[in-house]
């Protein structure tokens, strides 16, 4: 079993599995924007300065950018 993480902590080409959000002020959005519990998510790109970061949901290819505050609180199991 591997300890889980925030997805703030992970790097560029790595992915993981979403186990949970950490938050009740998560936006609805993130949940229809398919941050689920279950998820697989791949880190495509991260800014420079603490700028956002460029996830691809693996099962939508979907490519979508968050603020590193919101990736806190986004708890994950790296793979």
């Amino acid at each position: 079993m591997r300890d889980k993480s925030s997805l703030d902590k992970l790097k560029k080409g790595q992915k993981a599995i979403i186990v949970d959000l950490n938050s009740n002020d998560i936006p609805a959005k993130f949940y229809e924007m398919g941050f689920l519990p279950g998820t697989e998510i791949e880190v495509k790109h991260i800014a420079p300065l603490n700028g956002p970061i460029c996830l691809n949901i693996i099962a939508s290819n979907s490519l979508i950018a968050i603020r590193k505050s919101e990736a806190k609180v986004i708890i994950i199991d790296p793979k």
